[in-house]
């Protein structure tokens, strides 16, 4: 079920949250969102799950607008807020028959809540009061809680904030699954998050989009065209000669029998370094294309 976006716009007293942003995100497509603090995320956010109405534009969920279809269109949501609203002095197993009250789950309740308790990784804990639970447990009772219902449409607010490394690569492995069987809309700041698991990547910046685009694509752009080469030698090259290689314009020592190399993206020399390597007996020991990291993309978008 997509997700379609359509010139929203949203002010708080005079001050512009979002400005005529438009985006969609296909079936089945797990999409980063991403800016800074105080961007619009979370606003958006709120907007495509009909919890806040937007002063202008529209939000579809699988071709239906939400102001006009709202509680169908809520029942094929699955919503996890970057404030995960958990009740503490309640059991995991408790708290999640209580959400199946809520979606009316009826005598599918038990089912469900035993499949998801396991789906998420929850069997262990789920006799245990929810205070008691670390925050990457918690994480995952609020992951089974937007879950339960089944949505065909899940969205995530910052769903590994403060998680230890451990905790957020097992939140991040859960989400790639989940990723296969839903369309995904994923707010985060970690942008390792988002190169590991998103298939596209939208960037929101003072209320606008700045960047809607495949990941790799994202990371392959490079305005000034230019590629750069680390390359490994068993024995340091004649300086003169490779500089004189056609095509190279920067070479640098970065540390001992390993060189940056830079030329024009149109120019590959990749080649011309292995013939390079051959006429003057040296062995090519590693060999690699530095790629742009989002994190540089992200930079120069936003400032």
């Amino acid at each position: 079920m997509s997700i379609e976006v359509q010139h929203i716009s949203k002010q708080y007293s005079g001050f512009t949250a979002l400005n005529d942003i438009s985006f969609s995100v296909k079936a089945g497509e797990i999409a980063g969102f991403i800016g800074p603090n105080g961007a619009g995320k979370s606003t958006t956010m709120k907007i495509i799950c009909g919890l806040l109405a937007p002063d202008k534009g529209n939000v579809l969920i699988g071709q239906k607008r939400i102001d006009q279809h709202s509680t169908k269109v809520k029942s094929t949501l699955g919503y996890l807020p970057e404030t995960n609203p958990l009740y503490p002095e309640m059991y995991v197993e408790e708290y999640l028959a209580y959400v199946a009250g809520l979606y009316n789950l009826g005598h599918n309740a038990n089912g469900r809540i035993r499949d998801i308790i396991h789906y998420t990784g929850l069997t262990s804990e789920k006799g245990k009061k929810i205070g008691s639970l670390s925050k990457g447990y918690r994480q995952r009772v609020g992951l089974a809680q937007a879950l339960l219902h089944d949505p065909a449409v899940l969205i995530l607010d910052e769903p590994t904030s403060g998680l230890d490394p451990n905790q957020i690569l097992e939140i991040r492995n859960l989400i790639r699954e989940i990723g296969k069987n839903k369309t995904v809309l994923l707010s985060t700041h970690i942008m390792q998050e988002v190169e590991a698991i998103c298939d596209r990547v939208i960037i929101i910046n003072k209320g606008e989009i700045v960047a809607d685009s495949m990941t790799r694509q994202l990371q392959n752009s490079d305005q000034e065209s230019t590629m750069t080469i680390f390359i490994e030698w068993n024995d340091n090259p004649p300086l003169n000669k490779l500089e004189k290689i056609s095509g190279i314009e920067k070479v640098k020592k970065v540390k001992d029998k390993t060189w940056l190399i830079q030329c024009r993206i149109n120019n590959d020399i990749r080649p011309a370094l292995f013939s390079f390597a051959v006429e003057n007996n040296l062995m090519v020991l590693s060999m690699h294309r530095q790629e742009k990291k989002l994190e540089d993309v992200f930079r120069e978008l936003t400032g």
